[in-house]
């Protein structure tokens, strides 16, 4: 039970680390491109090879 005294505290810090990085990825707009992916599955273009 000793053990819990560490590993609580430390998967708290962890997710908070994991939080603030979230945080930081949507303020520095990491997820704004609301029609690019709505446009690229509309295309006729295929990726399959690539361009030389």
């Amino acid at each position: 039970m000793n053990v819990l005294v560490y590993l609580i505290p430390i998967s708290i810090f962890l997710g908070g680390l994991g939080l603030a990085g979230f945080f930081w990825s949507i303020r520095s707009r990491q997820y704004d491109d609301p029609d690019g992916d709505a446009q690229r599955i509309l295309t006729g273009e295929y990726d399959d090879h690539p361009k030389p």
